[in-house]
């Protein structure tokens, strides 16, 4: 009762209200820039349980905007090590890790045992993945994007509702994420507390839910508006009609690939070259003689560097850039190339200190 006393006493929650909370079973998807401000205020409103999906690991670079992680945190698998801080900040609600890679084989499973879906992801392979995870398991969906200093919110699949893909009909491939063109640091948190707020007027059935509203916000102006969109049903039942191939469809690039390859693996082979597709400005740097770095977004234009006479091994932070890389560049069949998995994380396992920069 002292816990959530200041919820207790608002008249559109009481303690019929808390109780909704404790009962609630919210999965978040991403324990990134977006699901840790999520994470944290629905831990710390008393939602009973909470699931964590995030594969990836803290980096440094996560810090100016991912609040869950300290300087300890780098290295560790990110579902996990929110779990450790959020039992820390409520030791009262159930928390569970998963620590892998959502994928169409695992996800109709897993959003079968919550109520609310919580995207947090930054691909739109994923984030279409997500959606017609949650039409098939018809559960509601609270959508966050951030862009430099621009973020959305909305609500899909509530109450039969619109989703994402009524929104956003077609994939685009070429777009960025954060750790490619740099976020607000803050602007994650807005926007992650907004979503924390759709999840728990959910819950609670309060207030005017953002469905088919896509909430937008600037943070360099403050300014806020609202744009309604359309059900698209077409869309919708494509989605439906597809249930029973659902779990066998193949990850797109963003997600899985044929491409990837282990970094020990890639360690091993001979005549290769690694190619880094990471800005200048991230770390840490390798020191291989075998090594190229050629920024993403300048692939196209330095292709002519690249001896494509040997096997070529992209990597980035995580794995993701890399396989953009792959199908950017569309190299002769002949030509062997290969998306490092997880990026440098994984490769810093193999190398020895002195080809390291940090």
């Amino acid at each position: 009762m002292n816990r959530y006393s200041k919820h207790i006493i608002l008249d559109k929650i009481g303690k019929s209200g808390q109780e909704k909370l404790s009962n609630a079973k919210v999965l978040v998807i991403g324990a990134g820039g977006l699901g840790c401000p999520v994470l944290q205020y629905i831990a710390a409103a008393g939602v009973g349980t909470i699931g964590i999906v995030d594969f990836d690991l803290v980096e440094a670079s996560n810090l100016q905007r991912q609040i869950l992680y300290g300087t300890k945190s780098l290295g560790k698998n990110k579902a996990l090590e929110a779990k450790k801080h959020l039992e820390n900040l409520n030791d009262e609600i159930t928390i569970v890790a998963y620590p892998f890679r959502l994928e169409h084989k695992n996800a109709l499973s897993l959003f079968s045992e919550y109520d609310i879906i919580v995207d947090g992801t930054d691909n739109f392979a994923t984030r279409y993945l997500v959606n017609d995870a949650a039409i098939i398991t018809n559960k509601p969906l609270v959508y966050g994007a951030i862009y430099k200093f621009e973020g959305q919110v909305t609500v899909f699949n509530y109450n039969n509702g619109a989703s994402y893909r009524c929104l956003f009909p077609q994939e685009n491939t070429q777009a960025l994420n954060c750790s490619q063109i740099g976020v607000l640091g803050v602007l994650p948190g807005i926007i992650g507390t907004m979503q924390a707020n759709e999840v728990l007027k959910l819950i609670l059935e309060i207030g005017d839910v953002l469905s088919q509203k896509l909430l937008c916000y600037n943070a360099l102006n403050c300014s806020m508006q609202i744009i309604s969109y359309s059900k698209n049903e077409a869309a919708i039942a494509a989605v439906l009609n597809n249930k029973a191939n659902f779990k066998h469809t193949v990850e797109t690039a963003t997600c899985l690939s044929s491409n990837e390859i282990e970094a020990e693996t890639a360690l091993a082979l001979e005549n290769t070259l690694f190619v880094d597709v990471r800005e200048p400005h991230e770390e840490p740097k390798l020191h291989l003689d075998n090594l190229l770095a050629i920024p993403l977004h300048q692939l196209e234009d330095n292709i002519h560097k690249i001896d494509t006479t040997k096997r070529l091994l992209f990597f980035c932070a995580s794995g993701v850039r890399s396989l953009q890389a792959i199908q950017l560049l569309k190299l002769d069949k002949n030509t062997e190339t290969y998306s490092i998995k997880n990026g440098i994380k994984s490769l810093l396992k193999y190398i020895k200190n002195e080809k390291i920069e940090s």
